[in-house]
């Protein structure tokens, strides 16, 4: 996958009235945007101390692009005579829009400062044909992808994390969950804004309300999100991690909650859920910070700030 250049920023549509063919054409020249030279005054540059690449992971039925991450060059700086990398798992936000491309920032000063390989799942984006179920599938196939093939892409995997934004961080919350399923071993996840519920209940908590129409995210939005990633047919609950019966023994939780943001109680709900069921769960709160704020460093103050945080959590949650 080609890195691609564009200067200008398709106008914002009507969500609620958009069609198919309309949407396709929008989330395509959004995603020209973010990916090109123009967009790192918004998303920031990256950390010159790791090498960028996309990379085709072979998963069952399909190929998916990830983006990763490496310390460059890698080498053994604690003279441990360890060479492999902890893993960390990132998925982007965006649900029907977003490519790995915007997280540059946060993903490749994680890859250089832990150190780590970071790996950011191009997943399906949601559609009339391709729903959240999709994109869940291919945040946990990854995972899993790698974690099998630890030696070829040299990380530990008893050291391994999972990070996501917004859709992502539902996604890499569910991956928790399958995790201790199936015994595949975390040490951590990082959940940035989360969207936790996909349910009849999604609007209805207060900061929905109360921040109704911020810049980066408007009900509009979540109401196409809402209807994308749950068709008729499908059982929102399964898709959300708010309403999983079982939360115990996961691995320990960071949230991070932008108090501006129609999705904040989402992140505070859920951290009080993994709490309760007593998986440890810190709740950290960025006041006057809005939505997809980590993915905005040139606009956001409060990006720096949480990136520092995330470091600090993982690199003790993945020390050796």
């Amino acid at each position: 996958m080609s890195e691609i250049t564009a200067t200008e920023r398709p106008p914002e549509p009507d969500w609620l009235a958009m069609t198919a063919q309309e949407l396709v054409a929008y989330r395509d020249a959004e995603n020209r945007f973010r990916a090109s030279a123009a967009a790192r005054a918004l998303t920031g540059d990256p950390d010159p101390g790791a090498a960028i690449h996309w990379q085709e992971v072979a998963l069952p039925g399909r190929e998916l692009p990830v983006r990763v991450y490496r310390p460059a060059p890698w080498h053994d700086v604690e003279g441990t005579g360890r060479a492999e990398l902890p893993l960390v798992l990132h998925v982007h936000g965006g649900g029907f829009v977003g490519t790995a491309v915007q997280s540059d920032w946060v993903n490749s000063h994680l890859a250089a400062q832990l150190p780590a390989l970071v790996v950011s799942v191009e997943h399906r984006l949601l559609a009339p044909d391709s729903p959240l179920s999709d994109a869940v599938d291919d945040g946990w196939d990854v995972l899993q992808h790698v974690v099998r093939h630890a030696a070829q892409w040299g990380i530990d995997p008893a050291r391994t994390a999972v990070f996501g934004e917004s859709c992502g961080a539902l996604i890499s919350a569910l991956a928790a969950i399958r995790a201790r399923e199936t015994h595949l071993q975390l040490q951590a996840q990082v959940l940035v804004n989360p969207a936790v519920d996909v349910t009849e209940t999604m609007l209805d908590h207060s900061s929905v309300t109360e921040h109704a129409h911020t810049p980066t995210l408007a009900v509009p939005q979540l109401h196409l999100f809402q209807r994308l990633a749950v068709p008729p047919g499908t059982d929102p609950r399964a898709l959300s991690p708010l309403y999983a019966d079982n939360l115990n023994r996961l691995a320990p939780a960071l949230v991070v909650v932008p108090t501006h943001d129609p999705l904040a109680d989402h992140g505070r709900l859920y951290a009080e859920r993994l709490q309760a069921a007593g998986t440890p769960a810190r709740l950290t709160e960025y006041p006057g910070a809005g939505h997809a704020f980590l993915s905005l460093p040139g606009v956001a103050q409060q990006a720096e700030a949480a990136r520092a945080e995330i470091l600090e959590f993982l690199r003790a949650s993945l020390a050796a």
